[in-house]
């Protein structure tokens, strides 16, 4: 992994081969390096099974970590987080006149954060190393080296004192989740028959918002299966009869949007499990694309995913609440129940209630914050997927795709289409509230 992430840096750089050269300085300002580590994180999360709404909350401490360092060696250009985020109190500045390369600390503080707050400690340390090696190979004095080590782990050490205030450890331990099968009550789904996933999410504690009530929709349709004019049975037969009749185009948005983190596929006595980035994760991946398409520098790529991050963190919270609220019947479940036991929805159902759609919510959220920076006309090529085999997309704009997740939802077929909309509204809501709330450039 070493040799491979420093043969990628160089190329990302435009050297040819890597050399002992006094060119630290480009190295680092480059904001591909950043964009490299958070996929490097985003590869640790994949691969340890973590959930997506555990790994909203990776992407979180460790985004805010490596902002928090820009912000303390801009402070003409950026804005703490600091009073801005629920509980974030100040967080140490750096001496006057010290050396630093502030860069290589935001580095070394996300990857910090993003692989202490969940795994255990030491996931990440292959990796950074190599973005040790990196500096000390092209030529970082040796007393800015170790100025700037010190000044990550003082960021990291306050980022990671306030997310263990975050209740997160707590619901590790608090009952599970009360499967009944009353009518219209969420059970777990084939094939896994997976428990309920974070039933106690919505305990977590909100970084923008001011309550998970704040954001609250309409109720969802009455359940009704024995009515078929109901607005409730329409819905059910409206996403049975489109999966039945999927596009070549609607598969693949299905498809493209699916980040499922762990697919369990059978095959008669076979099972095996693939592995996805998470919505979250691809959202992640969207700001590193987004950032290079528009050109931004090392600290503006960094406050992208230090704000997206907020966004997305919030969201998965008031989603939660909504979900456990309700505990809303999966369309698979009442079809396979009332009309058709044989029918699968074209995506695999997640282990959690339906109403609301969580993809649809988050996506809105992340475009409303992502779009605050760059503005809603920088058209980008979506090729997070790539590496799974999923053909590129391409969007006129950053809410386009966050259009376009909302309906993959109800292609996929696992959740309604009325979900989805409601869904979508209620993430432009939450999106804007961090848009307009988080300032982060003076």
């Amino acid at each position: 992994m070493k040799t491979r992430f420093a043969l990628f840096a160089c190329l990302a750089i435009g050297f040819s081969a890597c050399h002992f050269a006094n060119d630290y300085d480009k190295i680092f300002k480059n904001p591909n390096l950043y964009c490299a580590t958070v996929h490097e994180l985003n590869t640790v999360v994949m691969g340890n099974n973590f959930g997506p709404i555990v790994a909203s909350r990776n992407y979180l401490y460790a985004a805010v970590a490596g902002y928090e360092v820009i912000a303390g060696g801009y402070p003409d250009r950026f804005l703490s987080l600091a009073g801005q985020l629920h509980g974030l109190n100040p967080v140490p500045r750096p001496a006057a006149g010290e050396k630093i390369d502030f860069e290589l600390a935001s580095l070394l503080a996300f990857c910090k954060l993003g692989e202490a707050v969940t795994f255990p400690e030491g996931s990440m340390h292959v990796y950074v190393d190599s973005l040790k090696q990196l500096a000390k190979d092209h030529g970082m004095p040796s007393d800015m080296f170790d100025n700037s080590v010190a000044y990550s782990d003082t960021v990291a050490s306050a980022i990671m004192a306030w997310s263990k205030k975050d209740h997160y450890l707590q619901t590790r331990g608090a009952p599970e989740y009360n499967v009944n099968d009353s009518p219209g009550r969420w059970v777990p789904t084939p094939p896994a028959y997976t428990p309920a996933m974070e039933p106690h999410w919505r305990e977590i504690r909100y970084i923008a918002m001011d309550s998970v009530q704040q954001f609250m929709p309409h109720p969802p349709y009455t359940f009704n299966m024995t009515d078929k004019k109901s607005p409730y049975y329409q819905e059910v037969k409206k996403i049975q009869d489109k999966v039945d009749s999927l596009t070549e185009e609607e598969t693949w948005i299905a498809d493209f949007w699916d980040d499922n983190p762990f697919k369990l596929n059978v095959s008669g006595h076979l099972m095996f499990g693939t592995k996805k980035f998470s919505p979250a994760g691809h959202w992640m991946g969207i700001v590193g694309i987004v950032s290079q398409k528009a050109g931004a520098d090392f600290p503006t790529t960094v406050s992208a995913y230090a704000k997206t991050s907020v966004a997305l963190f919030d969201a998965f919270i008031q989603c939660w609440n909504i979900k456990y609220l309700y505990n809303t019947l999966r369309p698979e479940t009442a079809i396979n129940k009332y009309i058709d036991a044989n029918w699968r929805p074209h995506l695999q159902t997640p282990p959690f209630p339906e109403y609301t759609c969580g993809h649809c919510t988050i996506s809105a959220s992340a475009a409303e914050a992502l779009s605050s920076i760059y503005g809603d006309s920088v058209a980008y090529t979506d090729s997070t997927e790539l590496e799974f085999g999923i053909r590129s997309r391409s969007f006129p704009s950053i809410r386009a795709a966050a259009d376009e997740t909302a309906r993959s939802r109800f292609y996929g077929g696992i959740h309604y289409e009325y979900s989805t909309i409601v869904s979508h509204e209620m993430g432009i809501q939450i999106g804007k509230l961090v848009a307009d709330r988080i300032k982060l450039k003076k």
